[in-house]
């Protein structure tokens, strides 16, 4: 299978300002998904403009008409499995059956504390994922549900007509850690993660290489755990956080060559974040666009 190339278009371009024309340019670059950010803020961008990532996609979902779209990643941090559920069959049926949710964990970020609420150690995170990702999976596949659990609960919440793909919309469950991958190997179409963050700062890209390789590694044997074929599971990298940073974004050849190096790990998507001048994103535009419509045919 060919690799496919994704974008993350971030929510802080006012619709009528930069935000419609975005998601309709990633359509007309022939990207297969265009994904945004499902956070309430986010670090640098947090005294900037940001809106709200499912009526983004409400309104990207009208304004294109093949392009996949999803959130990367929506998290427990503000959301809740029974409301959460609800707008996602919504979103579904107003896309026509466009729409994979790419869900994690969370952090700790402003997300974490905007409620009021003191951050949740990792184990807490681990806690609410272990209940969130399933209680979600029975929500957009049962017509009616009921669940009394430690963090979440659900009393005969009503999910009718369900979602456009059957049996629900796809889920890219982004993790890194072993209760994660489990999630991922039972619950998930799909796998996500952004690489080893230890590295970020003073790694190599050849030591990131080898942390994805045993990322990879320890997904297959969560799948093997259950009896599940890893290879059918899709597997996503979110570009941007690894050693390279936003050197594959530099020129054509230097997308290849890394989309290269990861795809021979496995993967199956790449996700390239849409350029933001003056950003972590700032790229050439003119550069992203040639790796949009030039890359995916030279990695065939």
């Amino acid at each position: 299978m060919s690799l496919r190339l994704s974008t993350v278009i971030l929510p802080y371009l006012r619709w009528h300002e930069g935000g419609r024309s975005a998601w309709q340019r990633a359509e007309q670059l022939g990207f297969h998904t265009a994904f945004t950010y499902d956070h309430l803020s986010w670090r640098s961008f947090r005294d900037g403009p940001w809106f709200g990532a499912v009526p983004t996609l409400t309104a990207a979902a009208a304004a294109t008409e093949r392009l996949r779209l999803g959130t990367l990643v929506t998290s427990p941090n503000f959301r809740h499995p029974v409301t959460l559920a609800k707008e996602l069959i919504s979103l579904d049926d107003i896309s026509g059956g466009r729409i994979t949710l790419g869900i994690g964990a969370g952090g700790t970020g402003f997300d974490a504390t905007a409620l009021g609420q003191e951050p949740w150690t990792p184990r807490e995170r681990a806690d609410r994922f272990g209940e969130f990702v399933p209680l979600l999976d029975r929500l957009l596949t049962e017509d009616s549900v009921s669940y009394e659990g430690d963090h979440y609960s659900a009393h005969e919440a009503r999910n009718i007509p369900g979602c456009v793909q059957r049996p629900r919309l796809p889920f890219a469950v982004a993790a890194t850690g072993p209760r994660g991958l489990r999630l991922a190997a039972r619950h998930g179409q799909a796998w996500v993660t952004t690489g080893d963050p230890k590295l970020y700062e003073t790694g190599t890209p050849e030591q990131s290489v080898q942390a994805l390789r045993a990322q990879t590694e320890k997904l297959a044997d969560a799948c093997a755990a259950i009896g599940r074929d890893v290879t059918r599971l899709d597997k996503i990298l979110l570009t941007g956080f690894t050693p390279d940073r936003g050197r594959p974004l530099e020129s054509l050849d230097a997308f290849v060559d890394f989309a290269g190096r990861h795809a021979e790990l496995g993967f199956t998507d790449l996700v390239i974040h849409w350029p933001i001048p003056d950003s972590d994103f700032a790229a050439d535009e003119k550069v992203f666009e040639r790796i949009a419509m030039e890359a995916p045919a030279q990695l065939g």
